[in-house]
């Protein structure tokens, strides 16, 4: 099946759930030692409670932002790339830090199709959800259905 036929069978409202992920310190330390982000918010919990961010206090680490950012990517990736689909664009706003123990799914809906001259888009929100159901983060993402990889 090509990514045209793939395409039309995409509905506005179709789910793309992600894959649960727990957070640890080795999945701190693995994404700063990728990211290079050494930042003592993500791994020092004694500099953590003496400090505060514009009045904020998290007490305890949390983990790096852009790794809600990665996991939104592998859910769209994982969904898209069968489909002849490719993740194009992703603007994410972080709503909730995200703590040591916590479980977060990303979720990915349909809310609108746009075929045009150049190609076939999809456009997405996103929604990254705690443990309990609590929104962490938001944002829209952009995908192009396409038979060969674009440029």
């Amino acid at each position: 099946m090509n990514a045209q036929e793939n395409y039309e069978k995409i509905q506005t409202g179709d789910v793309v759930e992600g894959r649960p992920f727990t957070v640890t310190t080795d999945t701190i330390q693995d994404f700063g030692d990728a990211s290079l982000d050494y930042n003592p918010l993500h791994f020092d919990p004694n500099w953590m409670e003496k400090n505060d961010f514009g009045g904020t206090s998290f007490n305890g680490v949390i983990m790096h932002g852009m790794q809600n950012f990665a996991l939104i990517t592998r859910t769209l990736t994982d969904w898209l790339v069968p489909r002849g689909g490719y993740h194009r664009r992703l603007e994410t706003r972080w709503i909730k830090p995200v703590k040591l123990g916590d479980t977060i799914t990303p979720e990915a809906k349909v809310i609108r199709k746009n075929p045009t001259d150049g190609g076939l888009w999809v456009q997405f929100d996103i929604i990254v959800k705690n443990q309990q159901g609590e929104p962490v983060a938001t944002g829209q993402a952009l995908a192009e259905f396409r038979d060969t990889i674009p440029a």
